[in-house]
């Protein structure tokens, strides 16, 4: 049971309970009955009198309710309507619940609607100011009606793009106006136009940034910049004749330094002044014509050597042999010149190739002929070391290069259906010539040291040999009279055996045999100045022996063809190579072996016919002490 049931039966018992207790007092003070049924419907009406005034006004207040709840639920569904939003539900509500529930929810909405009209009209405030600066159009969006949230976000996005464009249309715009100013300084020029003078002259906040606007600006920039590039271009082509005329005319620096601020800027004022710098220089130029042909003739030659051109190609060209110095020659001239610049300007690649090729090549060959000289042994700081690392690096880079150039003009071949010559042939016949050339070359010095050789073997054969390596300087002092008996002992020795070198059979080059050590008997020998000694009878006996080989003559005994000397080993190169090797190499061997022990020039050496060679005891004793 309700608490509410509860109170009103607690009513009900009250009543009657005061109806009872009425009653009682009424019968003790002894009320008659009629008078009991009037009090009785005075309590009556009184009660229902105060229930009635209870019942109406609850009801009133039911009534109420009912009208707010109508009035709410009508203005709610307006405004969910407004707002785009799902209406309200009142299921399982009471009246007073619902009435509060509608009530509050209204309140809600009132203030969402009226946030978001408030939020469209400063968006739309915003709108207004962009629009103006950018003379665009405003965003598309009833004012009279509630916004959704979508459509304010949208706004909203659109408005930031919108801010965003403006301040880069605003950056390009400072950008492009600056450019124009300093273009329009240069050109010395004015702004003309009233778009013109609104860029230069005008706030830049109050230019609009519409895209027109934005697009004329780029237009102005680049008919600004496009007279800026023509008389950058027309001062260059002044200064590039300017600069020729002078190398050709020989202006002094005097006259050039004077120019030195137009040859930098290119303004209106700077190109007037070359203009009418080129004039006095085309002047000065008819006044001297044959330096400036001749200034010409020396880059057209300059391009022929880059272009490499042959004989024949340069003879092509005629008036370059002329002497008639005249405008029509200075015009030829100026063609063939313009002619060779623009053919070596479109074969830069080429030609650059070729001329590395030849500049590696000349110093390949400065370098192979560095490599023949003697004298380099004698160089210090590393310099035969560095020449022979070099010169191997180019031995291998040389190839490469040539392979790299053969791929290059077997495409440039391809490409402009003629030959590429090089010194008026192709250039892998040139490469290959020059390749000849060097082995060539290198094959007639080899000849020519063979043959000198030759000639010196059989001069040394014939007439001995001198020293020719300079031995270590002594220093100076005053020798004792024993070491001036031994010098001289020494000098009349080997001044007596003036064939005391030997070549050598293999590789043909010239050894000094050992000063041969006298015996313990060599001091009986009387002294003599050292010096140049002429023959002896014994020294011309034996260079009769070479003569006799020479002339062909041959030994008369096996005795005296087994009983050789060195003299007579072989009289000239031609013998020596036909006497075998295998025939006296043991007479060699042992001479050898005898020159190094310091065996007297007085012993002699005996070879029978089986080759086995009989030495003196003093000989076995000399052999004891250098044996290992």
């Amino acid at each position: 049971m309700r608490r509410s049931e509860v109170h009103a039966a607690e009513s009900v018992a009250c009543l009657n309970r005061a109806l009872h207790q009425l009653k009682d007092i009424w019968e003790e003070i002894g009320i008659p009955e009629d008078q009991r049924l009037q009090r009785t419907d005075v309590v009556k009406k009184h009660i229902k009198g105060l229930l009635d005034m209870m019942i109406a006004e609850e009801d009133s207040l039911r009534k109420r309710l009912m009208s707010s709840i109508e009035s709410c639920r009508k203005e709610l569904d307006v405004l969910c309507t407004e707002l785009q939003l799902s209406p309200f539900e009142d299921e399982g509500r009471t009246m007073l619940q619902l009435e509060k529930d509608i009530r509050s929810r209204l309140e809600v909405m009132m203030k969402q609607k009226s946030q978001r009209v408030k939020d469209l009209k400063t968006l739309y405030k915003q709108d207004r100011e962009l629009c103006d600066i950018m003379c665009s159009v405003p965003f598309c969006i009833d004012m009279d009606s509630v916004p959704s949230l979508e459509q304010l976000d949208s706004y909203h996005s659109y408005l930031n793009d919108l801010t965003k464009e403006k301040d880069r249309r605003h950056g390009e715009f400072v950008g492009i106006k600056r450019q124009i100013i300093v273009c329009m300084e240069e050109l010395d020029q004015l702004p003309d136009t009233s778009f013109e003078r609104d860029v230069v002259c005008e706030d830049e906040e109050a230019f609009c940034l519409s895209s027109d606007n934005i697009t004329a600006l780029q237009l102005l920039l680049g008919q600004l910049e496009d007279r800026k590039t023509e008389n950058e271009l027309v001062c260059s082509s002044y200064r590039a004749k300017i600069q020729e005329l002078w190398e050709r005319l020989q202006v002094p620096q005097e006259e050039r330094d004077g120019m030195s601020e137009h040859m930098v800027q290119s303004r209106t004022k700077n190109m007037d002044a070359l203009q009418a710098e080129c004039r006095r220089l085309e002047q000065l130029k008819v006044k001297n014509m044959s330096n400036v042909v001749e200034a010409i003739r020396a880059e057209v030659a300059l391009l022929w050597e880059r272009c490499f051109y042959s004989l024949e190609q340069r003879q092509a060209f005629t008036p370059y042999y002329g002497d008639d110095y005249t405008e029509e020659m200075l015009n030829l001239h100026q063609e063939e010149l313009l002619s060779l610049k623009k053919h070596y300007e479109d074969h830069r690649e080429l030609f650059e190739g070729v001329a590395r090729w030849q500049d590696s090549w000349t110093l390949f060959l400065q370098l192979e002929k560095k490599a023949t000289d003697p004298s380099r042994f004698n160089n210090r700081g590393g310099n035969l070391l560095k020449e022979e690392k070099q010169r191997a690096e180019l031995q291998k880079s040389l190839p490469k290069l040539e392979k790299s150039l053969k791929t290059q003009i077997d495409l440039w071949e391809e490409e402009q259906y003629r030959e590429f010559l090089v010194n008026g042939q192709r250039f892998l016949q040139y490469v290959q010539e020059q390749w000849e050339l060097l082995r060539l070359e290198k094959e007639r010095e080899k000849n020519e040291r063979q043959l000198k050789k030759n000639q010196q073997i059989e001069q040394d054969m014939l007439y001995g040999t001198a020293q020719r390596t300079p031995s270590k300087r002594r220093l100076a002092e005053t020798p004792t009279p024993g070491k001036a008996r031994k010098l001289n002992a020494t000098s009349s020795i080997s001044s007596s055996t003036p064939n005391s070198t030997f070549r050598s059979a293999f590789g043909g080059t010239m050894c000094q045999s050992p000063v041969l050590r006298p015996p313990m008997s060599a001091s009986k020998i009387p002294l003599r100045t050292p010096g140049r000694v002429g023959r002896t009878p014994h020294t011309v006996e034996r260079n009769k022996e070479n003569v006799s080989h020479l002339n062909g003559t041959a030994l008369r005994t096996p005795a005296s063809r087994c009983n050789i000397t060195v003299n007579s080993v072989a009289s000239t190169y031609s013998e020596f190579s036909v006497i075998s090797l295998g025939h006296h190499l043991p007479t060699i061997i042992f001479f050898l072996l005898y020159s190094l022990i310091g065996l007297p020039s007085g012993a002699a050496v005996e070879c029978n016919a089986s080759q086995r060679c009989h030495h003196s005891p003093w000989f076995e004793s000399r052999l004891y002490h250098i044996r290992p």
